[in-house]
């Protein structure tokens, strides 16, 4: 197997995988490295610190700078817009540029706008148009400039086919499947009284463990996303005392988003599942329980590090 190269295409690379087509008026420069069975179409620039996964799509009129690395299965809309300076001057070169990372099957819209420095996380998904400022984590879809999370995204390799399924706040509602392994949602019904309404929990009644730490998450700007990590050991509970968030939880094959509307419901995150909160109302007071007590080793921020510890040691994924 041998690469296409349209006749009017400039390619000074050897580094380039079988099975690579290059179309008309793209330009390849001697130092960009590109894998195999990728798609690169007319009037594309790669400039000499690039590095190219298989089975990448690159459409019409982008431009690929220096520090530029873009995964396996990524796909890059026409006219989409890579930066590497952050403070560009005219014939004032960086020694060396911040890298910009593509993660591997992450699709990045047409015309949309990446700054230097920024990565865009396993199956994300950036909008047309949008100007991303700021890292975009696994799976999530942002839109917007800035470039905000409005959801995150079905159908990625390793989900299952109930995808992102919301689950509905209220306990007195019908309580949807939960497919994350582990988690699990535990209503406490509401104690009325003409003096003002109570809910109570007991640990083994509606509290799933000994809490040893609490606190409060509140005054949260709607366009901010917290959490984004998981537990070796500590357990949580999450109950919104006030307005409404969501969570996503992720155990590394399915990922399943809740909406906690009500105090009546709360949620159980187990260790080693991948949890995120986003969507905060103005008013939204967010109560969550610990079983240990803060330990900086026990969290793991990185979503690649926490799919190497599960797979590494299967019995890490706890209760199924």
């Amino acid at each position: 197997m041998s690469i296409f190269r349209h006749p009017q295409s400039l390619i000074e690379s050897e580094s380039i995988g079988d099975g690579t087509r290059i179309w008309a008026f793209a330009h390849v420069l001697p130092g960009a490295r590109i894998g195999r069975d990728c798609n690169i179409c007319d009037h594309v620039f790669i400039e000499n610190d690039v590095i190219v996964g298989d089975r990448v799509t690159i459409k019409c009129g982008v431009q690929l700078w220096d520090g530029l690395r873009i995964e396996d299965d990524v796909f890059v809309g026409p006219n989409a817009t890579f930066t590497n300076d952050p403070n560009p001057r005219s014939k004032h070169h960086l020694t060396e540029y911040p890298p910009t990372i593509i993660r591997a099957g992450a699709s990045i819209g047409a015309n949309a706008t990446i700054l230097p420095g920024i990565t865009v996380g396993q199956h994300a998904m950036v909008g047309a148009g949008a100007v991303v400022t700021r890292s975009v984590p696994p799976h999530a879809v942002v839109v917007g400039n800035p470039a905000r999370i409005v959801r995150y995204a079905e159908g990625t390799a390793a989900a299952t086919a109930h995808g992102i399924a919301p689950a509905l706040g209220a306990a007195r509602e019908r309580e949807p499947e939960v497919v994350v392994r582990g988690v699990r949602l535990i209503p406490a019904p509401t104690i009325h009284d003409m003096r003002g309404n109570l809910i109570a929990r007991e640990t083994g009644k509606g509290l799933p463990f000994p809490p040893t730490r609490c606190f409060t998450v509140f005054d949260v700007p709607s366009k901010e996303v917290r959490g984004a990590h998981a537990h070796r050991e500590c357990e949580q509970f999450l109950v919104c005392l006030k307005g409404s968030a969501a969570v996503v939880c992720d155990d590394g094959e399915r990922r399943q988003e809740f909406a906690l509307t009500s105090p009546e419901l709360g949620l159980y995150l187990p260790p080693m599942v991948w949890g995120i909160q986003y969507k905060y109302s103005a008013d939204a007071v967010l109560l969550v329980f610990a079983s240990h007590p803060y330990d900086a080793a026990d969290y793991i921020r990185d979503y690649d590090l926490f799919l190497s510890e599960l797979h590494a040691t299967p019995s890490r994924r706890g209760p199924g």
